[in-house]
C-alpha cells in the first residue's frame, strides 16, 4: 500500500496505525524495516508505532545503535544501522538476540543488514516528494 502523507503528524499517525493493527490482530512479534534517506521521517514513524502501545520518548538510536522500549505489554527494539558495517558489527550489538526474541524489531537503514532480514518482514519505505513536507510511504508485507 502506498500512502501520501502531508506532515510529520501524519507520518506519526501512520506508524501508530501499523502498531495498532498488529496489536489488534494479536501479532506480538514482527520485524519492520524502515528505509529512506536521512531526515525523511523514519524515527517519526517509529515514534507513532510505539505510541500504539502507550510508549513515549522515542528518540533516534543513531549513536546508541539500538534503543529498547517497553510498555503496553510490548517490547520494541528500535535500531539505526547507519553506522553498521557487516555481520560482526551486528553480532556486537546483540542484533540476532533482539530479532529472535518476542517483540517488535524496527530497523532503520535495514539495507545495511540486507542478508539478516528475517522472512515475513514488514517493509516501510519513506520517500520525499516535490513538496518539502510531503512524503510517500509504502508499506509491504502487511495489510493495514
Amino acid at each position: 500500500m502506498v500512502y501520501e502523507i502531508h506532515s510529520p503528524e501524519e507520518t506519526e499517525a501512520l506508524g501508530r496505525r501499523l502498531g495498532e493493527a498488529l496489536r489488534e490482530r494479536g501479532i506480538k512479534r514482527a520485524f519492520i524495516t524502515l528505509d529512506g534517506e536521512m531526515g525523511v521521517g523514519k524515527t517519526v514513524f517509529c515514534r507513532g508505532f510505539a505510541s500504539a502501545f502507550g510508549i513515549t520518548g522515542v528518540k533516534s538510536p543513531t549513536y546508541t545503535v539500538v534503543n529498547e522500549y517497553r510498555g503496553g505489554g510490548a517490547s520494541i527494539y528500535h535500531f539505526d544501522l547507519y553506522r553498521i558495517d557487516g555481520y560482526d558489527d551486528l553480532e556486537s550489538i546483540g542484533y540476532h538476540d533482539y530479532v529472535e526474541s518476542d517483540g517488535y524489531s524496527i530497523v532503520e537503514w535495514s539495507v545495511r543488514a540486507e542478508d539478516e532480514i528475517p522472512e515475513g518482514a514488514i517493509g516501510v519505505v519513506l520517500e520525499r516528494t516535490q513538496i518539502e513536507s510531503d512524503r510517500r510511504i509504502t508499506i509491504s508485507g502487511f495489510q493495514l
